[in-house]
């Protein structure tokens, strides 16, 4: 049984759930896709967005040959980002930070800037266009994302906090300390937050410019890993 001390934060929890487990909801009966929030502006932000909104939505077509990874690197100044962005490049404030989110070869640097992760490799096909979409995930511990799959690989870079996601082939984890979880294109997932503290992180998903990134359902019954 909740105090009442905590009460009101168990109300405001489930308040930002529910508004996101809306905004997943507005999709297709056929197709159940999800329609995530775009992220408010940095600028008029009074709290943490939350638990999940879009960052960016950037056309990346069809991948050269070879190993494909999702390049991380901050900057001081949106200018600099902007500056040093390629042609699979997004520059996107989150979290805190300046972004370069690339998607590219394993050896592409970009000039300037502070690299803090290489992802990958991410399992692409090679004649298809691909759409990147980078969203902003906070969860408070215990929070859940309802089961969905993608149509291509998505990338998990945490922050703080720690995450768990469970597959039909078992338990994926990552935390705040440079571990990263990579999902390829298929099968259901249930994203759950673990640990003691507020999880926060960006994604990608890297998805089949022809299908909708994230369809929400199936019939695959999780064994609730991630809470044992």
């Amino acid at each position: 049984m909740a105090t009442q001390r905590e009460q009101p934060v168990l109300k405001a929890k489930k308040l930002r759930v529910a508004i996101w487990l809306l905004s997943l909801a507005a999709a297709s009966p056929a197709l159940g896709q999800a329609h995530l929030q775009l992220c408010p502006p940095v600028n008029e932000r009074i709290d943490e967005p939350g638990p999940t909104c879009s960052t960016a939505n950037q056309s990346v077509g069809r991948l050269p040959p070879g190993l494909i990874f999702w390049h991380l690197d901050t900057y001081a100044t949106r200018a600099e980002a902007e500056t040093a962005k390629g042609p699979r490049g997004t520059v996107v404030e989150s979290l805190g930070k300046i972004w370069l989110f690339t998607i590219a070869e394993a050896g592409w640097r970009p000039p300037g800037g502070e690299r803090v992760a290489k992802i990958g490799p991410l399992l692409v096909k090679p004649d298809t266009e691909y759409t990147a979409v980078y969203l902003e995930s906070i969860f408070d511990p215990g929070m859940t994302a309802p089961i969905h799959t993608h149509s291509g690989p998505e990338a998990f870079y945490t922050l703080t906090g720690e995450t768990c996601l469970e597959i039909p082939e078992g338990v994926l984890r990552g935390r705040g300390d440079g571990n990263a979880i990579i999902v390829p294109a298929g099968p259901p997932m249930l994203l759950t937050a673990t640990g003691t503290a507020r999880r926060r992180g960006v994604v990608l998903i890297l998805h089949d410019s022809s299908q909708p990134a994230t369809t929400m359902g199936s019939d695959w019954t999780p064994k609730g890993l991630c809470k044992s």
